[in-house]
């Protein structure tokens, strides 16, 4: 079977390889699941960099935490799955449900779990969910790490979004697309930036009632504010140090800023204008199983379809990294194989 690996030590995307491996068995409670597409990250531009957690990999290491395929067979012992199902790995293989914890890894795609960008994989029986149905496998791949995200960040802190309230999203790429999307379906106003009129064009098609020209609004976050009234209910934060002040001034009294982002490394992170307004922030790291079932559940019942940007070939895999790092993203990148 076919299988990308970044080598050990690897500090490029010259450190990946495509090869051919004998094909891997489901022991007890596994289950072995033919992969039909998979989706990237930020996360998976960053770990053959040699920059993720801990550095670089010190062992090959299949990549990208999401991807959709069916099952093929089961180990002795698995009950909740059968041939035929359609599946989706979940990034923490061992976080079930309730608030994180600090068993909850390991995360697909980085050691010492496998990744999903190979023909065959194996996986525990709980570390596997079912599709949403509605969505196809190339749909289905772009959530086990944005979707889930955004779920999480909206959805499942203790004060989820409700309709009528404000929701800022930054940016273009797949979890704040997801976010306006899951905001736009609970009932909620969306506030949406991009440094591209275009992309904002196309924001605006997906639901979003107010966009931001960042570039050429400097001070988004008092323009973010005065277009929700006062105030954004919620930010999904995906920028980091580089953009967190402006989310700051952004949100309102008693809102919350999910933070998520690790896109900008540099900038001024001190939270002390939240005081006076009673906001709050809460960290966000992709989330549970429980959370990608209810998601599931959330997207047959409303009809969202994921905003997949480009599709590549398993052969192309390094030229969807390389599209998925540019200025040209919308949305999702996939891989089909």
């Amino acid at each position: 079977m076919r299988q990308w690996v970044i080598r050990a030590g690897a500090t490029s995307l010259g450190d990946m390889a495509l090869r051919d491996v004998p094909e891997p068995q489901a022991g007890p409670g596994e289950v072995l699941v033919r992969v039909r597409a998979c989706s990237l990250n930020y996360r998976d531009q960053i770990i053959p960099l040699g920059l993720y957690m801990g550095g670089a990999v010190a062992v090959d290491t299949v990549p990208l935490s999401d991807g959709a395929g069916e099952v093929v067979a089961v180990g002795a012992g698995v009950t909740s799955v059968k041939p035929g199902d359609r599946v989706a790995g979940t990034f923490f293989q061992n976080w079930l449900d309730g608030p994180p914890n600090p068993g909850a890894g390991p995360a697909l795609g980085a050691p010492p779990a496998t990744g999903m960008l190979q023909d065959l994989v194996v996986l525990p029986e709980h570390g596997v969910v079912p599709l949403a149905a509605s969505l196809s496998f190339e749909e289905a791949a772009c959530l086990p790490c944005a979707g889930v995200t955004a779920w999480n960040a909206l959805m499942e802190g203790p004060h989820p979004v409700r309709a009528g309230e404000s929701v800022l999203v930054l940016g273009t790429g797949g979890v704040s697309l997801l976010a306006l999307q899951i905001a736009k379906a609970a009932g909620a106003q969306v506030i949406a930036t991009s440094s591209s009129d275009e992309k904002l064009v196309r924001a605006a098609a997906l639901g979003a009632d107010k966009t931001i020209n960042y570039r050429e609004v400097p001070a988004w976050g008092t323009a973010a504010a005065d277009l929700s009234g006062g105030g954004v209910d919620h930010v999904v934060e995906v920028g980091g140090a580089g953009t967190l002040k402006q989310s700051i001034t952004a949100v309102g009294f008693g809102g919350e800023i999910a933070l998520i982002g690790v896109l900008t490394r540099e900038g001024d992170t001190n939270p002390h204008p939240l005081m006076f307004k009673g906001g709050s922030i809460r960290g966000i790291f992709v989330g549970s199983r429980g959370m990608a079932s209810r998601l599931n559940a959330f997207i047959d019942t409303h009809a969202i379809k994921p905003v997949i940007d480009r599709s590549f070939g398993i052969e192309q895999a390094l030229e969807a990294y390389r599209y998925q790092s540019s200025s040209a993203l919308f949305g999702k990148v996939v891989i089909t194989l």
